[in-house]
This record gives C-alpha cells, sequence and structure tokens, in this order.
C-alpha cells in the first residue's frame, strides 16, 4: 500500500497481545498526525471487524486504494487524511502473533491432491482457523509440499496442522514423510507442540523446564540489566560477608568505565565531532576498556582476599602457622582494595581528561563517570585501612598507607 506496507508488533517476552495493539495504536495515530500518511488498523488492534484480517486492509494495494480511498466508506482510515499520500502511500500498522511458515512434504507427488489438501486445510477454504495454505511441487523430489503459515499458532498449533494434513492426506493414499520450518518461532510454539504431542498431564513449563527455572532467577545470560542491578543489590543486603564494600567499590568502578565509555562512543560517531579531537578519545576508550576489566576481576579478587583470610582464621589456634597465615591473607585483603582504589584514580584521570573533548551532550553521563570512580576509590580506601589496623608489621602497614593517599582522585 505505501513506501512502509506493514508495521507488526509482535510480543516477545514481557509484553501482551493487548500491550501491542496498543503501542500501534499510539504509532498509527503520530503516522497519519505528523506525516499526513493514512493509517489503517488491523489484526489485534482492529477497531473494524473486517481489518483484523490484513489482505482485506491491502486489498487493491497502493492503486486500488488510491481510487477508492475518500470514495468508499470501507477505506477510510482511522488516523490521517482520508486521500492517499502522493509519495507515501498508506501503511497498516497492527498487532499480531508471531507467524510461523511450517511446511509439510508428502509421500506424493500427485499435485491434484496437494491442491485438495491445502484447500481444505487453510482458513479460505473453512480448514483451520489462522492458517494460510497452499500445494507446491517439490520436482526433483517427487513430492508436493503443503507450505503453510499460522498467524497465530496460540489458536492453531503445528500439531494440529499436522494432525488435519495427514487426515486429508490419508483421503489420497498419501502420508507426511518430512516437515520444514522456515525462519524463526517463538520457543512456547514448540513447548506446546510437546506438550501436546506427549499429551501431558499438570505440567508447568515455567517450573519444569530447566532453561526458564535458571532465567527466574537470573543464573542465565538472558538476564536484562535492571534485573542484573537487583541481583547486585540483594546480593550486597543479604548478611553473608561477601560481597561487602570492597566488591562494592570494584562494581561502582565497572560502572564508571561503562559510562565513559558510552559517552565517548556517542561522541565518536557523531557527525559534529572535531577530527582533530578523535585521536585523544579513541585512546581514552581503549584505556577504559582495559581499567573496567580491571574492575571485574578486582570485583571477585576481593571476595576471595576475604575468604583466604577467614580460612586463615579458622585454622586451629594451636596450629603453629596459623598466625603468619593470617597475617599474609590480612596483607592480601588489604592489597586488593588498594589496587581497586588505585584502577579508580586511574579511570578517574582518563575520564576527567576526556571530558572537555566530549559532547555537550553527554556531559552529565561523563560527570556521573567521575562521581561512581570516585565513590570507588573512597570505598576501596575504607576496605584498606580497616585490615591497615591489623597489620603487625608497622612498615609493611605505613607503605600500603603511603601507597592509598597516593591515589585517592582529588
Amino acid at each position: 500500500m505505501g513506501a512502509v506496507d506493514v508495521i507488526p508488533f509482535i510480543p516477545v517476552d514481557g509484553i501482551s497481545i493487548q500491550e501491542c495493539a496498543k503501542l500501534a495504536e499510539k504509532l498509527a495515530e503520530r503516522i497519519g498526525k505528523e506525516l499526513e500518511i493514512p493509517a489503517y488498523l488491523y489484526d489485534h488492534a482492529a477497531r473494524i471487524p473486517e481489518r483484523k484480517d490484513l489482505a482485506n486492509v491491502r486489498k487493491g494495494q497502493f492503486e486500488g486504494l488510491k481510487d477508492l480511498i475518500g470514495k468508499d466508506p470501507s477505506r477510510t482510515p482511522e488516523f490521517g487524511p482520508n486521500h492517499i499520500h502522493p509519495t507515501a502511500g498508506a501503511v497498516a500498522v497492527g498487532a499480531r502473533q508471531q507467524i510461523i511458515n511450517f511446511n509439510l512434504n508428502l509421500d506424493t507427488h500427485d499435485m491434484a491432491a496437494g491442491k485438495d489438501i491445502a484447500k481444505r486445510l487453510r482458513a479460505s477454504g473453512g480448514g483451520l482457523p489462522a492458517v494460510r495454505g497452499k500445494e507446491i511441487e517439490l520436482a526433483s523430489r517427487k513430492q508436493v509440499q503443503i507450505s503453510t503459515v499460522l498467524t497465530d499458532y496460540k489458536t492453531t498449533s503445528m500439531k494440529k496442522v499436522i494432525t488435519e494434513c495427514a487426515r486429508l492426506a490419508a483421503e489420497h493414499g498419501a502420508k507426511i514423510k518430512t516437515t520444514e520450518i522456515v525462519g524463526l518461532l517463538p520457543k512456547q510454539a514448540l513447548v506446546d507442540f510437546a506438550i501436546d504431542s506427549l499429551t501431558l498431564e499438570n505440567f508447568n513449563p515455567e517450573i519444569q523446564i530447566l532453561e526458564n527455572r535458571l532465567a527466574a532467577v537470573g543464573a542465565t545470560g538472558s538476564v536484562s540489566w535492571q534485573k542484573a542491578g537487583e541481583i547486585v543489590a540483594d546480593a550486597l543486603s543479604n548478611t553473608d560477608a561477601t560481597p561487602g564494600g570492597g566488591s562494592a567499590a570494584g562494581i561502582s568502578g565497572e560502572m564508571g568505565c561503562g559510562l565513559g565509555l558510552m559517552a565517548i562512543g556517542i561522541t565518536l560517531k557523531s557527525k559534529k565531532l572535531d577530527e582533530a579531537k578523535r585521536p585523544a578519545l579513541e585512546k581514552s576508550r581503549d584505556a577504559l576498556k582495559l581499567l573496567k576489566a580491571d574492575f571485574s576481576r578486582l570485583t571477585n579478587d576481593d571476595a576471595a582476599a576475604f575468604d583466604k583470610f577467614m580460612d586463615a582464621m579458622n585454622l586451629p589456634k594451636d596450629d603453629a602457622s596459623r598466625p603468619a597465615k593470617m597475617q599474609a591473607a590480612l596483607i592480601h585483603a588489604a592489597e586488593v582494595p588498594l589496587q581497586t582504589a588505585a584502577t579508580a584514580n586511574e579511570a578517574h584521570g582518563v575520564v576527567k581528561a576526556a571530558l572537555p573533548l566530549s559532547g555537550a551532550a553527554v556531559a552529565s553521563d561523563m560527570n556521573c563517570a567521575l562521581h561512581l570512580l570516585k565513590a570507588a576509590a573512597l570505598c576501596a580506601a575504607e576496605n584498606v585501612r580497616i585490615n591497615l589496623g591489623g597489620i603487625k608489621d608497622q612498615k609493611k602497614s605505613a607503605e600500603l598507607a603511603s601507597k592509598l593517599e597516593a591515589c585517592l582522585p582529588a
């Protein structure tokens, strides 16, 4: 119908089809108002029953709609002008489930049989709802393929399509030999197929599928950044000694580097960038990448240093090696946050130098990065100081204290 023909909103995760329909309506309204392009709502976003089927909305395409819009009341768009846009045409905006392209290959090359099966299988022929279908000759394989499109797999599943296609094929003395899935499909469609095929009772995929359970508790790579923040906050708030302030310092430093990288990256992509600034910004970007990785390591090292100290402390009190091991572990427990503070100071310097070179739009992000990095250094310093108090080697304690003061940002 136009330069952009169809815009579907498809629920994938964490959103309902009803919410997608609301998004479709908002977008269609903006297209009509701001771009002055006639916009039609279809499928789950449709206001008019006939427009639930996209084919009815697109009927006649650009040329046909051009002659009917403004004259035929049934072709009046929901939003925008009641006339075709001369160059952009019209657009359909809707909400639908993910389409599944599902092919069934029969053990026959009888195209007449294939035509009959496809016609009786598809919704338009009185067959299964939300199913399109056509017969295709696979000449090289001497087979007929029933190519289907499941426009709503929750209404008609792949299992139902297989069952009905097998029944219709049997009338022609044929069977389904193989099937094919073309392109993407939702994971839930395969879960539904397994449930249907196994005739499972009382099966809860959210609880009984291992990956779903792992994702629910944040133990897989599918965790959102918001959820990751919640997990970190929960870990810090429990009554375990680790992660503690030293790990929090490392996390703060990593976040500061991340913000700095984002701001520098946006500046480097800007068309308004003074090219003379590019080499320095790229150098800062590369440095922050390495420092960010250092913070990630130091976060883990801090927790491990505490565990090492506790291992020494838990040795039997009559163990002659206990005092020396405790002192060594205590020194190490001071050296790790000292390294975190030094890394924070270095990163703070990198961001501070890059700040005047960065775009004005990201100045607040760069300043936030500086605050986070300063917080990382100050938090790490607290962990150094508390451990210095237990170190009996006064020379070593003074050495660490001197290094600490030298690496705190101004």
